[in-house]
């Protein structure tokens, strides 16, 4: 029987596993598609296509989905996503913004505005939260790259407005207008990165209690399970405990 059980929850886990990377390939493959669909279906020509292609290698995904989701942009059978931003405030006073790419506003705006309400939360106007927070290019490489002060150094010759470095790895921030040229330059000195996206950054942190964290990350785990929901962001701080209670 302790053999058919671990059987059992290897097979129980591998579902999961392969439940999570589905959700992730669905989520990379709109992000493809959009990505193709508002600018050219090459990513030599299209920084935001091939920003979406890396992020979907780093995953793992077969060349063929990859391909499938750029050809999904073009032709006669050619998606209608688009890109939806949503606003608001989730437990703990902690301001959150949702990207979203939909093919249907209605049911999308729906989803989130019920998943807010259920976990003590309310969607807001367009804007009420974004002057929280900071819209700017991240370039993530790998620790291994290089030093911290040898990062640093290539940020400023690359005109970066700042290299953050941890042992998981180095963030060039980079101004918008800049964005292009900076992934450019670092891509010629260093490779390809982890990866380079444009992000929301808060400009300040909302502590939060470890009774509203918990409701929080409820809150973010629901939305994250719509596949229509591509990133959530927020200012909102953990505390340590309950961090560490997460992580284990």
């Amino acid at each position: 029987m302790a053999g058919h059980s671990q059987f059992k929850n290897i097979m129980h886990r591998k579902g999961r596993v392969d439940k999570v990377r589905s959700k992730i390939f669905s989520k990379l493959s709109r992000e493809i598609t959009v990505s193709a669909k508002l600018g050219m279906p090459d990513p030599d020509h299209n920084p935001r296509l091939r920003a979406a292609i890396i992020a979907a290698r780093q995953q793992s995904m077969p060349k063929d989905n990859i391909q499938r989701a750029i050809d999904k942009a073009t032709g006669a059978n050619a998606e209608n996503i688009e890109e939806v931003r949503y606003e608001g405030y989730g437990p703990g006073g902690v301001a959150l913004i949702v990207e979203t790419l939909t093919d249907n506003r209605n049911r999308t705006g729906g989803d989130v505005r019920s998943t807010f309400s259920k976990f003590g939360g309310a969607l807001g106007e367009p804007n009420s939260v974004t002057f929280m927070f900071d819209r700017v290019g991240v370039i993530v490489y790998p620790a291994e790259k290089g030093s911290d002060d040898a990062m640093l150094e290539a940020a400023i010759e690359a005109g970066a407005e700042e290299c953050v470095s941890s042992p998981e790895g180095h963030e060039f921030l980079v101004g918008l207008e800049d964005f292009g040229a900076v992934r450019d330059a670092l891509e010629a000195k260093f490779g390809q990165p982890l990866s380079s996206k444009i992000e929301w950054r808060p400009r300040t942190m909302t502590p939060v209690a470890d009774d509203q964290g918990e409701t929080l990350i409820k809150l973010l785990d629901a939305l994250d399970d719509f596949d229509d929901v591509q990133t959530v962001y927020g200012n909102y701080e953990l505390t340590p405990a309950l961090m560490e209670k997460l992580g284990g």
